[in-house]
This record gives C-alpha cells, structure tokens and sequence, in this order.
C-alpha cells in the first residue's frame, strides 16, 4: 500500500436509506451498494453476536467512513450496554465525507459519533491516532498500516474484517495476516466478513478459526462468520436469529 495522490470521494445513496462512499483510489466502494446498514448489521453485529454481548470489545480492520461503527453504537445504546471500539485505518476520509454519509442514518446522533467527528482529522489522510469516550462507548481509530500494526492479543469479542476485496486490496486477506487477526480474538470471539471467497475461508480455517458460511446481506449470496475456540469461563457466542 502506499501514499500518492489523494483519493477523491463520492457519495452513494442505497436501496435500504443508508450512505456509502465510493474511493477512487481503490476503485470500490466503502461499503454494499445493496444496502450499507443493512450490510454492518447482518454481516458485523449479527454476524459477530454483538448483538447478544453484554459489554462488546469490537475491533475492526479498514474503518471506512464509521459505517459499521455506527451499527453498533445503534445497537449498543438501544440495549444501554457499554461499548469499547479499535479500528485501524490507513487512509482516513475527510471529515466531511464521514459526516454526509452519516446525517439522518442510525448511530449518527450518539454522542461517541459527534465526538469522534470533531477529533477527526479534517481533510483525512493523517496517521497517529484519535480516541474518544462518551456515552458509555470509548472509540480508537488508528491511523496506520495495519500490516504493521501491534494489534491487541486476545481481546477482541468481534472482529470485523471489512477491507476493500481481495482483488483490490490482498493484504489483509493473506492468510498470515489473517494469523494474526486470529491471535486479537478472544476466547470464543468471532470475525465477521463480508466475503465467502474459498481462499479466504481456507485462511480462517488455517489459523484455527472455525470458519462458516452464512447467508449473505442483499446482493450477496453468501459472507463468512469464524469463531475462535472457547476456552474455560470465556463468554460463547449464541447464533441469533439472523
């Protein structure tokens, strides 16, 4: 990955009322152009058991524009559960993207959202890191390569890997990389993906990840879900109802 010209950015409304951002930089959008919220719920909250967790330590690889992020803040504040959030991104987006993706959509009133807006670096593509703490929710989002990165070990309840696809941005699909995202997880934590690519699943499966299919959110057929094993005493994900 490297650092030329800046990406420009467009807005793009989806069928389920939610925003995305299209990065030029890496040909794709941040998130389904099928539904974006309904993608960070499916795929991350539901798919993860945040859902379920009494006190949720989420961390997420490829930040976007806090969609996902958002998701969750939604879901934590309606159950009044506390919600502790790292994510790594290496190439942030303005601030004004972030918040035009956002008006109107869920999470976007929380008080950790508009904090974590007014530290975001103004016209993006900054390093060193912003962290905030309100409403019950502390947020840290890196501003790194996460290739590089000393990611936390056995802490994660969830893992949301929601990189650009494996075709546009490999790295962070490889299955080394994907060791490590294992080694973040806690006992009996979960990784969340949208893809359901074979080498992808093989990868999880490598780094001893129980590694499942499940259905897709709309316009995709199917995504992924991995469990780190449980070990004694550690909470255990429950399937919800999808």
């Amino acid at each position: 990955m490297t650092r030329d010209e800046p990406p420009a950015y467009a807005l793009l409304p989806t069928p389920d009322g939610s925003r995305t951002a299209f990065n030029a930089r890496y040909g794709e959008a941040y998130g389904s152009r099928h539904g974006a919220a309904a993608q960070a719920r499916h795929v991350f909250v539901e798919g993860t058991g945040t859902h379920w967790h009494p006190a949720p330590r989420v961390l997420e690889i490829g930040f976007g524009v806090g969609v996902n992020f958002r998701a969750t803040l939604a879901d934590t504040a309606a159950r009044g559960t506390a919600l502790h959030y790292r994510a790594y991104e290496f190439d942030p987006a303005p601030r004004e993207v972030l918040r035009a993706v956002a008006e109107g959509g869920q999470g976007a009133e929380h008080p950790a959202w508009a904090a974590l807006l007014a530290a975001w670096p103004e016209t993006g593509g900054a390093q060193g890191e912003v962290e905030v703490e309100a409403g019950g929710v502390r947020v840290t989002v890196t501003f790194a390569d996460v290739l590089a990165a000393d990611l936390p070990r056995d802490w994660a309840t969830a893992l949301y890997l929601d990189g650009f696809s494996p075709s546009r941005n490999p790295e962070v699909w490889t299955p080394d990389f994907v060791a490590r995202l294992a080694g973040a997880l806690a006992p009996g934590g979960v990784l969340g993906t949208y893809s359901a690519a074979g080498h992808v699943r093989r990868a999880l499966a490598a780094a001893g990840l129980r590694a499942e299919r499940r259905p897709g959110a709309p316009g995709k057929r199917e995504c992924l879900r991995a469990v780190r094993d449980v070990e004694s005493g550690a909470w255990e994900v429950e399937e919800g109802p999808l």
